[in-house]
């Protein structure tokens, strides 16, 4: 009996042991992948159309000629990125630059001293050690071995920041005078250089009011070449918005409360952001993706990371202001600019220059007007928006017919702009209409929105889960 229960033992203890494919070819088990729709944007499905104007004119059209591409599914923003969004954008930045100084000026305050007590230390870089009484990991092992992971004060890519610590901005909150030295500049009692601060004085603002120093407000990252395979230099990149646009495109005009307020006031809160490059509008999409990730890294492990988000390329941005309507002029449909009722359906400079014949004189709320058949509003009007293409007069002559655009470099500067602005006369809101502008240019007519590709394969047009009309 005894000798029977040992090998019916066995037995189990090698079939557990086993494979359980059998030798059939099965694949990898993984988890079912559900796309999810990032939050304000709506998904433009598959599909074909012709690309170019309705009505070709050698004279108004940069590049007249047709051409019948197809586009991959993607997200896009409903709206035109607004100040509120991009204030997040700013916000992240500035505390991560001052987050930064006062790691360094903890770092070498305290140095190898477990001085918890010290005001700075819940700025203390945070790298990878065990804390006291902690048994060092097999991987920690490793590091040491290989001379690697130690912390370089000088090199951030070997550490990283506290970010559950409140940066205290009032001064009557201040931590101590090592602390205001750092934020305000100069020297503390117990630090070793002049620091030079992030405020500009009160009596040299014009509302009186102390100002946090805009140019300081720098993200630094870098892409990865995927056709060289190897990352890119790491760019830095001054994020706060031009707000002297309201200024500079207008001369012999008084745009002085557009400049003060536009950006920062909660009244424009809803507003779309203007004043960005397009390399200003390329790295609020590295930020996003990478906030969206580090989200998904912390919530749980082996967690998928979402797609980048992006400009949209040229064809993108055509395929989706059309909202499925073939041949269209305008996103909802043409060839008026006005409904039945006389209404205008987009923000423009209507009637030879009239600003305030579509009853609003600048920007409008990124929100308004009739969505198109996609359900993204504004696609046509209050702002230019940036793509991420290359500006070639000829392009739809030479680009490939799936997912064609014509990618940057360094030659050339010029990037596509796209569906006219609140300044612009009508033909410059025609869905097919082309513009261009200096890469590194900051107006007050352009904004932007971003795209994220659909992983998978989408419904296809006859599905719309987005048609309204």
């Amino acid at each position: 009996m005894k000798k029977r229960f040992l090998i019916l033992l066995i037995a189990c203890i090698f079939h557990s042991c086993s494979k359980n494919d059998r030798g059939e070819l099965i694949g990898i088990k993984s988890s079912k992948f559900f796309s999810d729709k990032p939050h304000g944007m709506v998904l433009i499905p598959s599909g074909s159309f012709t690309m170019g104007p309705s009505n070709p004119s050698a004279v108004l059209d940069q590049n007249p000629s047709l051409k019948t591409v197809s586009v991959k599914a993607f997200y896009m923003d409903e709206t035109e990125i607004t100040n509120s969004e991009y204030r997040q954008f700013v916000n992240w930045v500035r505390d991560s630059v001052v987050r930064t100084e006062l790691a360094v000026a903890a770092y070498f305050k305290i140095g190898e001293d477990n001085s918890q007590d010290d005001p700075l230390w819940d700025f203390m870089p945070l790298y990878n050690r065990p804390t006291d009484g902690e048994e060092k990991t097999a991987y920690q092992l490793y590091l040491e071995e290989n001379g690697l992971g130690e912390l370089d004060i000088e090199n951030k890519t070997t550490y990283s920041l506290n970010w559950d610590v409140k940066i205290p901005w009032e001064r009557s909150d201040y931590l101590d005078a090592n602390f205001a030295a750092v934020l305000e500049g100069g020297i503390g009692p117990d630090l070793l250089e002049d620091y030079e601060g992030f405020f500009i004085p009160a009596d040299s603002t014009p509302n009186g009011l102390r100002a946090f120093k805009t140019k300081r407000i720098k993200y630094n990252y870098r892409d990865f070449d995927s056709k060289n395979n190897k990352w890119s230099e790491f760019k830095e990149i001054e994020v706060y918005p031009d707000t002297t646009v309201w200024y500079k495109d207008f001369s012999y005009s008084y745009n002085e409360p557009m400049h003060n307020d536009y950006f920062w006031h909660d009244a424009y809160a809803e507003y779309p952001v203007v004043g960005v490059s397009w390399e200003q509008a390329k790295a609020f999409s590295h930020w996003r993706t990478f906030y969206k990730n580090q989200h998904q890294r912390k919530s749980r492990k082996n967690i998928q990371l979402v797609s980048d988000y992006r400009l949209p390329t040229e064809t993108e941005w055509e395929y989706a202001a059309r909202g499925g309507l073939e041949r269209a002029e305008f996103p909802w449909g043409g060839p008026y600019t006005y409904d039945d009722k006389g209404c205008f359906l987009a923000n423009f400079k209507p009637e030879r220059g009239d600003y305030i014949a579509d009853q609003i004189l600048y920007t409008a709320e990124a929100e308004s007007y009739w969505p198109n058949d996609y359900g993204l509003y504004n696609m046509s009007g209050n702002v230019s928006e940036w793509t991420d293409s290359n500006f070639e007069k000829a392009a739809n002559d030479f680009v490939a017919g799936l997912n064609p655009t014509i990618e940057g470099s360094e030659d050339n500067q010029l990037k596509v702009v796209r569906g006219g602005s609140w300044k612009d006369v009508a033909h410059f809101l025609k869905v097919s209409t082309r513009d261009y502008e200096n890469k590194a240019k900051k107006r007050s007519y352009i904004g932007f929105r971003t795209v994220q590709s659909y992983l998978g394969e989408d419904v296809g047009f006859q599905e719309n889960p987005n048609k309204i009309f």
